[in-house]
């Protein structure tokens, strides 16, 4: 064998340690969560966090199931703000970065210029409050968790970088076989986008699906908190009642406070885990490519 291919192999097997070691180092603490989520809260009181737990218990995935139906209520109203979210977000950023990718916009840097202008500052939360509700009445309306966030700067900026890589050549041929611009947008740019629209995609569906904050704000009917607003409710109130329990004195080492929060954390994030993988290599081509174009 070869010096030449020696090193190769060696290099190559230098690379899978290391990956594999990577893959480890990101793997081990969710397992960690997921074990943590089973134990005893006497358990993790006494030895602390442990990747074996003595003692399996299901008290803390009890407490978070106690009331089924809000909980898949809760998942309900996550599922189609995540899924309207991404799919009117994703429609209009990319029409927005397909426009200014173009060359035959004439205003297209200035237009850039307003968009990442927004980055830098922002009109406030009082004002976006009133405008919100006073103007445009969307307190306690489901779409108040979906408008608000639908572009976003970043997105928008990416995208556009992604689709200065197309050939102009593409779209000029388009025209002149007679296309239009939403033909060359539709049929042409997106289907050349795919690992760009996938890394979007995942972006803005990972920003509605963790988003509690704008429920927190205009959110009163208990039959529209998406899911992570449910449970920080739900975990505000068990440390209340931890906090009360300890001022009048009275034993709470069976109150899975600590394995709560670790359940809620798989309860959350386990749609976005078993979603990953499917877009994982175009998220990664995506990312990349959009990250070095001018």
């Amino acid at each position: 064998m070869k010096n030449k291919d020696k090193s190769k192999i060696i290099i190559k097997t230098a690379a899978i340690l290391i990956v594999t070691l990577e893959a480890l180092i990101c793997i081990v603490p969710f397992y960690l969560i997921v074990a943590a989520s089973f134990m005893t809260e006497s358990e993790i009181i006494t030895r602390g966090f442990s990747f074996w737990p003595k003692e399996l218990s299901m008290g803390a995935y009890e407490l978070v199931f106690r009331v089924p139906k809000t909980i898949i209520q809760a998942y309900g109203v996550s599922t189609f703000v995540t899924a309207a979210g991404t799919a009117l977000g994703l429609f209009f950023t990319t029409m927005m970065a397909y426009v200014l990718s173009r060359t035959t916009c004439r205003y297209r840097d200035k237009m850039s210029f307003f968009i990442y202008f927004t980055t830098l500052f922002s009109g406030g939360m009082i004002p976006g409050y009133i405008w919100t509700t006073e103007y445009l009445h969307l307190k306690d309306n489901i779409w108040v968790l979906i408008l608000p966030l639908m572009l976003s700067s970043w997105n928008i900026l990416l995208m556009r970088n992604f689709m200065k890589g197309i050939p102009e050549e593409i779209a000029e041929a388009a025209t002149i076989d007679g296309a239009g611009e939403f033909q060359v947008f539709y049929k042409f740019y997106l289907p050349l986008s795919k690992a760009g629209l996938a890394t979007i995609d995942l972006f803005i569906a990972l920003m509605y699906w963790n988003n509690w904050y704008q429920a927190m704000l205009y959110i009163n009917n208990e039959k529209l908190y998406p899911l992570q607003y449910l449970l920080y409710n739900m975990q505000t109130s068990m440390d209340g009642i931890k906090k009360a329990a300890a001022i009048a004195n009275v034993p709470s080492y069976e109150m899975p406070t600590e394995s709560f929060k670790m359940a809620m954390a798989v309860v959350a994030t386990g749609p976005i885990v078993l979603l990953y993988p499917f877009v994982q290599k175009y998220f990664v081509k995506g990312l990349t490519v959009g990250a070095v174009k001018g």
